[in-house]
Order: structure tokens, then C-alpha cells, then sequence
């Protein structure tokens, strides 16, 4: 079954982790044949610990790595012996690592000079003090660069955090999601595409090196490629999206489910 909703599906938000990792290929996949032939679209990580009040990224402090032609194919000599007593660790709950995801556009012969990041807004961005600091160092990072960005959200809770003011949005043209373009040789202005809930999603342009002509995005895509490889025809429409709608959006969306036999 297709995406029941004509734009951005409310009900893909609670499924956030795998939602984010396919944007970002299928980012990737839209750009990649558009491009000028000396630059690449790449998916980058960069990898944080996220453990409550502590957020932040790290690298080990000691790393265990394999040396080629070195394995014998025996087990190492063990430690624990008859002779040295061995602490029994306690087994309890752990927290996973929070692996943040953005799409980059290099230029490899400049020494892979990142043209554009392509930053998709995730909850913890929005709804967590310390992410959203991170985040938004990050965002400063970007704009003080010669990288241009490109901020898409398709969240509807939380904090906004993309790189416009909010009051610079006519109260009229304000949506639950946002599209939003830093240029490096336009600073001073935001390129914003506000995504309502009921309408179908746009495509959008994003930009290269200022002497490039702009790609173009198909958002509406996107979601929809997602919904189908994803297999989100086995969400229940029956329950409420998290986070909930509200007023006039959850009676259309009780209308629309039902006119397709989903309720």
C-alpha cells in the first residue's frame, strides 16, 4: 500500500531511526545523478554518546585493532589464570549509542571541501536541551563556513531549531515542517519552504558552488520511497500518531483514514 497521506505521513515519526538512515540514502540517490561530475554526494556520521544528561562525541581513549598477517588462529594467552582473581561484572541495563547521520556534498579535488550539508532534523535536535545545544553549535559551525546548509524537518514536536527566526515567518504561511537554505554568499537571508500537513511535499532546489546550477530535491518522494521500502503499510491507523494531532488536523486525518478504509 502507498503512503495513505498526500505530504509527510505523521505516523513516520515514531519510526524515526529508520525513517532518518533511509532519507539519508535516498538523499543521496536523487542528488548523486544530478551532480557536476567532479563533485559526490556522501552519507556521513559522526558518532555521539548519548547517556541522559551527557551528550556528546568521542573517540576511544585505547583502541584494540587486528594487524594484517599477524593472526596465528589460536585464541590469545588468557589472563585469567589460577594465579590472578577476576572481578564478576554486574549485568544491567545499557544505553545504545546515538549514531547522527547527515548527507555531505564534497568537491574531492579541492580536498574534499564540503559544498553543502544536508542536516535532516531529528527528535533529539528538537526535544532534548542537550541536543538541541549540539545541534545548534553545529548550525553556528556551518553558517561561520564556506558550506552551504540545508535543514529539512519533518517533525512536528519540539523546539524550533532551524536557521530562521521564527517570528520571520508570517504567522500565515507557518507549518509544522520546514525546508530551510543557508547560501554562503547570501548570509544574511534563509530560504525557507514551509510543509503543511495536508498539502503534498515540494520538490526543492539545493545549492552547489555559487558558479553551479541548483539540484533539485523531490521531498515528496522521499517520504513515499520510504514509506513503501520501509513496509509502513503495517502501522494501525486505528491509534493515534505520537506525538497526537490535534483540532482540525485530527478530524481531516480521521477523515482521510477512513475514506481509505484504514479506520
Amino acid at each position: 500500500m502507498d503512503n495513505p497521506f498526500p505530504g509527510m505521513n505523521p505516523y513516520l515519526e515514531a519510526h524515526w531511526r529508520d525513517l532518518h538512515t533511509r532519507i539519508m540514502v535516498y538523499v543521496c540517490d536523487q542528488l548523486q545523478g544530478q551532480l557536476p561530475a567532479d563533485l559526490i554526494a556522501r552519507v556521513e556520521e559522526s558518532v555521539s554518546i548519548d547517556a541522559g544528561e551527557d551528550s556528546r562525541d568521542v573517540s576511544p581513549d585505547v583502541r584494540v585493532v587486528e594487524q594484517p598477517g599477524e593472526w596465528s588462529g589460536e585464541g590469545g594467552t588468557a589472563v585469567a589464570t589460577a594465579e590472578v582473581a577476576v572481578a564478576d561484572p554486574l549485568l544491567v541495563p545499557a544505553f545504545e549509542p546515538a549514531t547522527p547521520r547527515h548527507v555531505e556534498i564534497i568537491d574531492p579535488k579541492s580536498g574534499n571541501h564540503v559544498v553543502t550539508a544536508i542536516e535532516v532534523i531529528s527528535p533529539s535536535n528538537k526535544r532534548d536541551f542537550d541536543g538541541r545545544a549540539a545541534y545548534q553549535l553545529k548550525q553556528r559551525e556551518y553558517l561561520s563556513s564556506t558550506t552551504n546548509l540545508v535543514e529539512i524537518d519533518l517533525l512536528r514536536g519540539g523546539e524550533h531549531v532551524v536557521a530562521v527566526a521564527p517570528d520571520g515567518i508570517k504567522p500565515s504561511r507557518r507549518a509544522p515542517y520546514y525546508f530551510c537554505v543557508r547560501r554562503t554568499w547570501r548570509r544574511r537571508l534563509s530560504e525557507v519552504v514551509p510543509l503543511p500537513l495536508r498539502e503534498r511535499l515540494p520538490a526543492v532546489r539545493i545549492p552547489l558552488r555559487r558558479t553551479d546550477r541548483d539540484v533539485v530535491l523531490n521531498l515528496q518522494e522521499l517520504v513515499d520511497q520510504c514509506y513503501r521500502r520501509g513496509r509502513y503499510a503495517s502501522i494501525d491507523y486505528h491509534k493515534e500518531p505520537d506525538p497526537p494531532l490535534s483540532g482540525d488536523d485530527a478530524a481531516w486525518a480521521d477523515a482521510l483514514l477512513r475514506s481509505n478504509r484504514l479506520r
